[in-house]
């Protein structure tokens, strides 16, 4: 208890010190919050499991089950509220201009409790974009429609199907956000909360942080591969351990 008292009371006076700060965060943050992690027994549904549907194969060979299932996560997310660990990172990116959110989930809950400056490396659940990518639709575009009709969404422009607008397995980042990801690397402090920071491009930036001289800090209910690499691993949950900071800032 001693040496996590020690620990916490480094990391907030590292970060109160911090001019440019950059926080990564994972599944752990919203876990408080209800959202399944969707890996493990949470990642069965109907027989299917997640890997297996978050694909660009599985879209292609039917685009409804995968469309029922992405309706499924969005009415579980949509029941769901910011929690601490959302509250105090996004009143942070009030505060300070110089710190940077760049998050993994694809909840946008980091979106609803109003954080500024946010880099959503794998989409977002509430966004769609056209399947064919017929050029005059935009990027992506909003729908937070809970349920969603039984007509299959279509994109404005061409009249096609639409798709989530996440990351699915084996596509690439898009490029903008890899890159405001990595220029938010140049910082004072980089903190990961409630990420094992083992899936590139994400892992990486750890690494980038610290070889341009940053303190870095991980947050997570348990050791990850990058627990022996930081300068600071605090055990807990996220909203408890991000709550405890603000308190001490």
């Amino acid at each position: 208890m001693a040496q996590h008292d020690q620990q916490l009371d480094t990391l907030v006076e590292r970060i109160r010190a911090a001019r440019r700060l950059t926080v990564l965060t994972g599944a752990g943050v919203s876990a408080a919050s209800g959202v399944p992690t969707f890996r493990g027994t949470d990642g069965l549904w109907r027989q299917h499991r997640a890997a297996d549907l978050a694909t660009p194969q599985a879209f292609a060979r039917n685009p409804r089950l995968v469309w029922e299932w992405y309706a499924w996560r969005r009415e579980i997310v949509a029941r769901c509220r910011p929690n601490r660990a959302h509250e105090v990172l996004a009143g942070w990116t009030m505060r300070n201009p110089h710190c940077r959110l760049v998050t993994q989930n694809v909840d946008d809950l980091h979106v609803r409790a109003g954080s500024q400056r946010l880099v959503r490396l794998h989409g977002s659940i509430w966004e769609l974009s056209c399947w064919e990518g017929c050029a005059p639709s935009p990027r992506t575009w909003r729908d937070e429609r809970v349920p969603l009709p039984d007509a299959l969404p279509a994109c404005p422009s061409c009249g096609g199907l639409a798709r989530p607008a996440v990351v699915w397995f084996g596509e690439s980042l898009e490029r903008d956000d890899v890159e405001a990801a990595l220029e938010a690397t140049a910082c004072d402090v980089f903190l990961t909360v409630g990420t094992s920071a083992v899936v590139y491009p994400a892992a990486g930036l750890l690494d980038d942080a610290r070889r341009q001289g940053a303190f870095t800090g991980e947050i997570n209910l348990e050791d990850t591969s990058a627990s022996s690499s930081v300068d600071v691993a605090i055990r807990g949950a996220a909203e408890d351990v991000l709550g405890a900071i603000e308190a001490a800032l």
